[in-house]
C-alpha cells in the first residue's frame, strides 16, 4: 500500500510498536529486581547502558553534547526528577507490586501534572480536566481499598511508593514546559541526563552496597535490565522521529498503548492475573487520562526511562 493511506498505516503500526516496546519495560523491571539487586545498582547500570547507546546515536547524527552551565542544569534536573528519584521508588515498588499494577499507576502522570501546571500558571482551570483527575483518584481508590483488588493486602502500602514515580515524571514535564531545555534537543537532553544521572547514582550505589558486578555471570535479571535499557533508547529515538513526522498530537497517543501493553506483557511474561476491581481501575484511569490530556505542544519529547512513564 502506497500513498497517504499507506503512510498513515505505517505510522500507526509504528505507534503500536512503540507502545508495545515501552510497555514491555515494566515486566522487564519486575524481572530485574527478582533476584535481589539493589535499586541504586540497577539505576546506575540502566543509565550507563542508556548513555552508551545514546552516545552512538548522537555521534551518528552529528550531535555534540553542550556542557555550559545552562545545559548542565537541565541535565541535572532531568536526571534527578526523571530517573534517580522516580526509579528509586519504582524499583522498590516493583519488588512488591504486580507489574501490571505499576503500568496502570503510570497513567496517573497527566492527572498529577494538571494541578502542578495550574500552580505554575501553565494551564487554565477546566472542569473536564478536573473530572479526569477525579476519575484517576477513584481508580487508585479501587486499587487500594477493596481487599479483593491486590493479591496481598500488604501490597497496599507500596502503591503510594509507586505513585512517587508518577509524581516525579509529572514534575519533569512541567519543569520542561516552564523553564525549557536551554536550546537542547531531546537526544542531547537524554544523553546528557544519562551521563549526569550515572554520576549521581555511582556514589549512592557504592555507599549503599548495591554494586552489581558486570563481570559476574549474567542471569535472567541482568539480561532483563540490559533489554529494558536498550528497548527504551531505541523506542525513545523512534518516538522523537515520530513526533517530527506525524506531530505530537498523534504521537502522544502512545501513552494509552503503554499502559495497555504493560498489562498484556505482564500477563504473558509473568503470568499475572487481575481482580475485576483492577480492570475497573484501569478503565477509570484511561478515561481520566483522556479527559486530563491537554492539547499537546511540540516541546521536548517525554523521557520515559529517564523514566518509563513520561508520556504526556
Amino acid at each position: 500500500m502506497t500513498g497517504p493511506r499507506g503512510e498513515a498505516a505505517a505510522l500507526f503500526a509504528l505507534l503500536l510498536l512503540l507502545g508495545a516496546g515501552w510497555g514491555i519495560t515494566q515486566p522487564l523491571t519486575k524481572i530485574a529486581v527478582s533476584t535481589g539487586h539493589g535499586h541504586f545498582g540497577l539505576i546506575f547500570w540502566q543509565l550507563v547502558i542508556g548513555a552508551a547507546l545514546m552516545a552512538v546515536i548522537a555521534a551518528a547524527t552529528g550531535r555534540r553534547l553542550p556542557l555550559g552551565r545552562a545545559a548542565l542544569r537541565v541535565y541535572g534536573m532531568i536526571a534527578l526528577i526523571g530517573t534517580v528519584l522516580p526509579n528509586t521508588a519504582s524499583y522498590q515498588a516493583a519488588v512488591h507490586l504486580p507489574s501490571g499494577v505499576l503500568s496502570i499507576l503510570l497513567s496517573l502522570i497527566p492527572m498529577i501534572a494538571f494541578p502542578i501546571a495550574l500552580g505554575l500558571g501553565l494551564e487554565r482551570f477546566s472542569l473536564r480536566r478536573l473530572a479526569g483527575l477525579a476519575l484517576g483518584l477513584i481508580g487508585v481508590a479501587l486499587l487500594v481499598l477493596p481487599e479483593a483488588s491486590l493479591p496481598d493486602v500488604a501490597m497496599v502500602a507500596w502503591v503510594p511508593v509507586a505513585i512517587i514515580a508518577s509524581v516525579c515524571y509529572a514534575f519533569e514535564g512541567n519543569y520542561v514546559a516552564r523553564w525549557g531545555t536551554a536550546g537542547l534537543d531531546a537526544v542531547q537532553v537524554l544523553l546528557g541526563a544519562s551521563v549526569v544521572g550515572a554520576l549521581m547514582a555511582l556514589p549512592l550505589m557504592l555507599a549503599s552496597g548495591h554494586w552489581i558486578s558486570p563481570f559476574a555471570p549474567f542471569g535472567r535479571a541482568e539480561w532483563a535490565l540490559i533489554a529494558s535499557s536498550t528497548v527504551h533508547v531505541l523506542v525513545y529515538t523512534a518516538f522523537v522521529w515520530l513526533i517530527g513526522r506525524a506531530g505530537s498530537v498523534f504521537a502522544v497517543q502512545v501513552s494509552y498503548l503503554v499502559t495497555g501493553f504493560g498489562v498484556i506483557w505482564a500477563m504473558l511474561l509473568l503470568g499475572e492475573r487481575y481482580a475485576p476491581m483492577i480492570w475497573a481501575a484501569m478503565g477509570l484511569m484511561m478515561v481520566g487520562m483522556a479527559l486530563v490530556q491537554p492539547r499537546p505542544k511540540a516541546v521536548l519529547a517525554p523521557v520515559p526511562g529517564l523514566g518509563q512513564g513520561d508520556l504526556r
